[in-house]
């Protein structure tokens, strides 16, 4: 409890001093970098997606898991995004888009650069050799 109220006096104080503002708001914006690189790791550890003969199933989460699974024979064009800070890191999205209004592009986000080049490379010769695909 003394912990608690020593904390809480000084921290009015830290905010009062000239540099108090400037350490309060480097501070959060520490703090929020952190949390915000952990939530996108363990987000990035939490996707799966597996290619066979029929379709691309991609599964996210882990407490509240999604599952969606794209047929070969609804598949319309395949692309590859690479944004600033992806490229930074030789990373890229393989976005899957499809036919239908509802869910109609799947973004594989997060494969390496070279991973992703050849699933889609893998992905678009199947579709070559699918009978329904377009």
């Amino acid at each position: 409890m003394a912990t608690t109220l020593l904390v809480a006096g000084c921290g009015p104080l830290l905010l009062w001093h000239p540099t108090g503002w400037w350490l309060a708001l480097l501070g959060l914006g520490v703090a929020g970098l952190v949390i915000g690189g952990w939530i996108g790791v363990r987000r990035h550890r939490a996707t799966q997606w597996r290619l066979d003969e029929d379709s691309l199933g991609l599964r996210r989460g882990r407490w509240w898991q999604t599952e969606t699974r794209v047929p070969l024979s609804r598949v319309q064009h395949l692309d590859l995004k690479r944004g600033p800070l992806e490229r930074s890191v030789g990373l890229s999205t393989l976005v899957v888009h499809t036919a239908g209004t509802k869910l109609n592009a799947v973004a594989v986000a997060g494969l390496d650069q070279h991973d992703a080049e050849r699933l889609r490379d893998r992905l678009a010769r199947q579709l070559d050799h699918h009978d329904d695909a377009l």
